[in-house]
């Protein structure tokens, strides 16, 4: 899938949350282009990063946690920036890889407010090392609990094959993952695994159930243990300035946010 096809599907995806009456922050690629995985059955989904309006937050009203399904099941989750920063914290993949996505559409209003995230991504991403690992051997095992559960979703897949293959791909992009975390290697290489062609293959189906399930318990077992092992052998790191580049972003796009508001309002 070209870059343009997919920029263009995010434009689409930042007009329709517009349109719903969000004020909007920008959408971020995530999923297999960011890892260069993707292959002619991918979708292209993305996170929305939306502001709270004024009454809401005086209010202290619920906050925007949800997901948006579009009409070719493809998903934009929407997430108020507080909430979206929080998970940043929390190191979740699934999170801090829009901090290195080739592809966003930001709204101009906060482009320049929201460029020291993207300056210090490397930085981010090692937060909190225990965090990350952990986070790292606990998606792992929620791929592998997935394999041969039958959601709605995926019952095709397991009607074929008996399992998901792409969660199979995922135990090992994974189990990658935190090896390459761990001794050191950037972030950014990182997310672009060193065996690209075969776990696109993988994605298609090419084991057998029962050669699934060996790989998917053996390289999740490994994963936990790894983790485990890092945990023992190592101290727990918080970059402090981390929090600090975190929270001076999200102070500075909210109150722009407000005051723009509030002068539509006068």
């Amino acid at each position: 899938m070209s870059k343009a096809i997919v920029m263009n599907k995010l434009q689409e995806n930042y007009n329709t949350i517009v349109n719903m009456g969000y004020e909007l922050v920008g959408v971020f690629l995530q999923g297999s282009q960011n890892y260069e995985l993707d292959y002619e059955h991918s979708d292209v989904d993305c996170k929305a990063i939306v502001l709270p309006k004024f009454d809401d937050f005086v209010l202290n009203k619920k906050v925007v946690s949800t997901t948006h399904i579009l009409e070719n099941d493809e998903h934009i989750d929407l997430k108020d920036i507080r909430l979206m920063f929080d998970c940043f914290k929390k190191q979740n993949i699934n999170f801090v890889e829009v901090l290195f996505t080739k592809y966003k559409v930001v709204n101009p209003k906060y482009q320049m407010l929201l460029k020291p995230l993207f300056d210090n991504n490397e930085k981010l991403s090692r937060y909190n090392n225990f965090a990350s690992v952990n986070c790292m051997s606990g998606m792992c095992m929620e791929k592998y609990k997935a394999l041969e559960h039958p959601y709605p979703s995926l019952i095709d897949k397991i009607q074929r094959f008996g399992y998901d293959p792409k969660q199979l791909h995922h135990i090992m992009r994974l189990n990658e993952f935190i090896k390459r975390y761990i001794s050191g290697e950037p972030y950014a290489d990182c997310l672009i695994s060193k065996n690209k062609e075969y776990l696109i293959e993988v994605k298609r189906g090419i084991h057998t159930l029962k050669e699934a399930r060996v790989l998917a318990k053996t390289l999740t077992d490994e994963a936990v243990q790894i983790k485990n092992e890092y945990m023992n052998t190592h101290e727990v790191t918080i970059d402090n300035e981390c929090e600090d580049i975190l929270n001076e972003v999200l102070v500075n796009i909210i109150r722009h946010g407000f005051i723009s508001e509030l002068n539509k309002e006068v």
